[in-house]
């Protein structure tokens, strides 16, 4: 082993792939030239093109990660299960293939994983997000815990982002807890059910503060992001503005209702 990579045994790289194996490159270069060394690295494909996949196969033995496949694409909640499914070490980092850390990511992630291994009940470290959670105390080096809020009266419906699809660091034993994805429904679905789950079952998380540090979030034009949001939920437009405080309210609503009362 090289004297200066910094090696991370009981921690294994999990990707979600899909149709965007040039990002893929990237991100396995990136951890590479900042010479992060994982127990193991496994990238779960959801039936990407051929072009994609056979370019997966040809970066294995460069980079000696467990390429797990599915025939046909079987959406996000399936991937990361089978993702899961094969990794092998106490602790798993997942990063979506259109991600890359920063060089200030090695550092808090040592400090993550220090928390986890000295505080048993924490689920999760996360290292990203478009915004920051709502609801926090101090925890050390950057990090806050976050605390989910059941009354209506903590009104930021931000708040049922305890769990996120962005890149953290869990246990691996995260789905035994929690339960495994759903499958068969869009990607931002799937996401919801794993929060709704993460707060049932009393999940606890950190949440890096300045969460803009850590990674970059890439989509080239060439491998575009495969997330698509209705046009109204972006627009500034006054109308649809209205129309989201609306929205907004009944989905707080309704979360709250969902959380509390259907299993």
């Amino acid at each position: 082993m090289d004297v200066n990579e910094i090696a991370f045994p009981e921690v294994t790289l999990l990707i979600t792939h899909y149709n965007r194996s040039q990002s893929l490159e990237r991100l396995l270069q990136t951890f590479k030239t900042q010479q992060m060394v994982f127990g193991g690295i496994v990238v779960s494909d959801d039936g990407s093109k051929p072009e994609h996949l056979n370019r997966l196969k040809a970066l294995q033995p460069e980079y000696g990660y467990k390429l797990v496949t599915t025939p046909v694409n079987k959406g996000l909640g399936n991937n990361i299960n089978k993702g899961q499914d094969a990794v092998t070490t106490p602790y798993t980092l997942y990063v979506q293939e259109d991600f890359e850390p920063k060089p200030a990511f090695v550092q808090h992630f040592k400090d993550a994983l220090a928390f986890m291994k000295a505080d048993l009940g924490l689920d999760i470290a996360r290292f990203y997000a478009y915004f920051s959670y709502p609801y926090i105390k101090s925890y050390g080096k950057g990090f806050a815990e976050m605390l989910f809020k059941s009354s209506i009266l903590a009104s930021n419906h931000l708040k049922f982002y305890v769990y996120s699809d962005h890149p953290h660091l869990r246990r691996s034993n995260f789905l035994e807890k929690f339960g495994r994805y759903p499958e068969g429904i869009k990607g931002d679905l799937t996401e919801y059910g794993m929060a709704k789950s993460f707060i049932q079952h009393n999940g606890r998380g950190l949440f890096f503060e300045n969460f803009n540090d850590l990674f970059y979030q890439k989509n080239s034009s060439d491998e575009p992001s495969t997330m698509n949001r209705a046009s109204w939920r972006e627009s500034k437009n006054p109308l649809a503005l209205a129309l989201r405080a609306v929205y907004l309210q009944f989905k707080l609503i309704r979360w709250t209702y969902d959380v509390l009362y259907k299993r």
